[in-house]
């Protein structure tokens, strides 16, 4: 049995191997929680990471946060059969993928927070806030 495999199929497995360990975006059928954090009791994604909404989602129901801005706030995906659940619904972004927002304000995480429960999604001009649950 010949073991030895061409250079070339051993460097394409290996990248597509991976490109399969990279994050993906976190797509979710089911809406956010309710966590803690240092910040108190939050809405926060499936992994526990804090959510936070945008002050320039003011339309209601829709997300200005597109481009530059989803590099550091990425939108919380849902997935294409996610359906609204009490104050969570699904919102259409421009680009035509979907995501969820709570009470009509758009949810996003931040690229600023490395680990459940941080709360570091903080900005100069105060735009961006924490997501609170209505207790």
């Amino acid at each position: 049995m010949n073991l030895n495999i061409p250079f070339r199929i051993t460097r394409f497995a290996l990248a597509l191997l991976s490109l399969s360990l990279l994050p993906a975006a976190v797509h979710a059928a089911d809406p956010p929680k309710i966590g803690d954090t240092a910040k108190g009791k939050t809405l926060v994604d499936a992994r526990g990471m804090t959510l936070y909404t945008f002050d320039r989602d003011t339309s209601g129901n829709a997300s200005t946060c597109d481009g530059k801005c989803t590099e550091r706030w990425k939108p919380l995906a849902a997935d294409n059969d996610a359906e609204a659940k009490g104050d969570f619904t699904v919102i259409i972004r421009s680009d035509g993928s979907k995501m969820w927002a709570y009470r009509y304000r758009p949810l996003y995480t931040s690229q600023s927070d490395k680990a459940p429960g941080d709360v570091n999604g903080f900005d100069g001009a105060n735009l961006w806030h924490v997501a609170r649950p209505a207790l």
